[in-house]
């Protein structure tokens, strides 16, 4: 086998150091792992020995690679040991000034044509390259943690990175099972970048008072594929990683509306409040399991209304059949009967503004999310309005229940949660291919594989409809008067012609 880089060193023996240098050596390049502190060195060799033992016991590795894996991992008792590597891979402290000083020893340690990379998940792989001599020979190796488990890696050019350093790295990244996707050099390369939708947004909806954690968690998972709920998630990377992470890409943007981060995250990482680690975050812990709250139970109606349905409404045919397998009485005359609960099923738009519009009675009026087709769900979303009467939003409850599928009722706001969420997924995604910070193959790849989404977002945009997803961030530009819901041109291109959203323009 041809090996890209024969010897990789290794600045740094926390968990992404160590994670990287399992992988290296696993492999076939021999590694050489430094840290200031001499016992983190052997730690970690000891747990990178104690995985290889593990995958030897399921069968994952032969006893012959085991032994010659561990021999591959070396010690290095100083900087000026890697002189020799063909890569130093840094893998240390997030502070820029660090990051400089050590690049700045080891170029002048190294060969001339040693490749120098960052394992920086937000620092500009430019500006840390900005002192070097070489910096045509320097870029951006981002793994993820854990890095064994974590199969993607951002290879980022900086603005001289010569082109066959990525190249090279890319095969590297091949060679070590990963997946590498090439990234500019721009605040939050892909995945950080393209995951500010997720998060921020939901904590824009507790915020407005629309749902709890919990019923947003169980919304986005039902309804959308998501594994996690966004906090399910941040509880699991915890907030002193991922507030920061959102400080510092709103901040690279110059304060762009679309990152804004959410002051309920820094309070909760104020009072220490960050997650799972701690045993507290969105959710308490017992013993590493969430307590999550119950759902409300389906209330008991004696005698369900007659249903009448907006002519405006989404999937209208698709909600009138579900509306009869589920035993509705169906008024299909031109406006309601003054008993009838009035169903609308808006995209982007609230329940109160839908009601006023077409003028009905906003005490009986229901809004049904159908963004996603009901087949495609385990949970419909049901929304009131200031005016709905109690008795209307349980017979609404009640009848959504009947077949047995979860149902969740929130307060009125633009869109619906997994409206929200899933269109600021998108236009995000969007205004990464409009900046060409990667190719729409790279971004779907990068997200699918580093924040396990069910969908990439392009292939979200397919799926629920470039059309659909434009009228909902359209509709609460309306609704909110926020910038942060500017549809990118690249995604109002696509909806406006009907192209698909991975189409890649000359």
């Amino acid at each position: 086998m041809n090996i890209v880089f024969k010897t990789i060193g290794i600045v740094g023996a926390g968990a992404m150091g160590r994670g990287i240098a399992q992988i290296a050596a696993q492999s076939g390049s021999a590694v050489l792992l430094f840290d200031t502190q001499p016992d983190a060195v052997s730690k970690a060799q000891a747990a990178v020995g104690s995985q290889w033992d593990k995958l030897q016991e399921k069968g994952r590795m032969a006893p012959a690679d085991v032994q010659a894996a561990k021999a591959r991992l070396q010690a290095a008792g100083s900087l000026g040991a890697l002189a020799g590597c063909d890569l130093v891979v840094e893998a240390i402290v997030e502070r820029l000034d660090v990051k400089k000083a050590v690049f700045a020893e080891l170029e002048g340690i190294v060969g001339e044509t040693a490749v120098l990379a960052t394992n920086t998940s937000s620092l500009s792989v430019t500006a840390i390259a900005a002192g070097l001599k070489r910096p045509q020979q320097f870029a951006g190796f981002h793994f993820f943690n854990p890095v064994p488990l974590m199969k993607v890696v951002e290879v980022i050019a900086g603005l001289k990175t010569l082109p066959t350093v990525c190249e090279a790295l890319s095969a590297c990244a091949r060679q070590m099972g990963h997946t590498p996707v090439l990234a500019q050099d721009t605040p939050g390369f892909i995945v950080n970048h393209a995951g500010r939708g997720y998060g921020t947004e939901a904590l824009r909806i507790v915020s407005e008072g629309v749902a709890d954690f919990a019923t947003i968690d169980r919304i986005l998972k039902d309804q959308a594929g998501f594994r996690l709920g966004p906090f399910e998630l941040m509880d699991l990377t915890a907030l002193d990683v991922s507030h920061p992470v959102m400080e510092s890409i709103y901040q690279q943007y110059y304060d762009e509306p679309r990152y804004r981060p959410s002051v309920i995250t820094a309070q909760r990482l104020a009072g220490g409040v960050v997650g799972k680690k701690v045993g507290e975050g969105f959710y308490r812990y017992a013993d590493g399991v969430a307590q999550m709250p119950a759902e409300a139970a389906v209330p008991e109606v004696a005698e369900l209304p007659p249903v009448w349905v907006s002519s405006r409404a989404t999937r209208r045919p698709e909600l009138y059949q579900l509306l009869k397998d589920l035993g509705a009485k169906i008024e299909t005359g031109q406006s309601p009967s003054p008993q009838a609960l009035t169903l609308v099923a808006p995209l982007g738009f609230d329940v109160t503004t839908v009601a006023v519009v077409e003028r009905l009675d906003p005490a009986r009026t229901v809004g049904i999310d159908l963004l996603v087709e009901d087949t495609a769900t385990r949970r419909r979303v049901l929304a009131t309005n200031p005016a709905t009467r109690a008795d209307m939003r349980d017979a609404a409850h009640a009848l959504f229940a009947r077949d047995g599928k979860a149902v969740s009722v929130i307060r009125d706001s633009g869109g619906f949660v997994t409206q929200r969420v899933l269109a600021t997924i998108v236009n995000i995604a969007s205004d990464i291919c409009q900046q060409r910070i990667c190719s729409p193959a790279d971004l779907e790849t990068a997200v699918t594989l580093g924040l396990g989404y069910p969908l990439g977002p392009l292939a979200m945009g397919n799926r629920y409809g470039p059309t659909n997803v434009l009228e909902v961030l359209f509709n609460m530009q309306t609704v909110y008067g926020d910038p942060r819901y500017r549809p990118s041109p690249w995604l109002r291109r696509r909806g406006a012609i009907g192209l698909s959203l991975l189409h890649e323009e000359e």
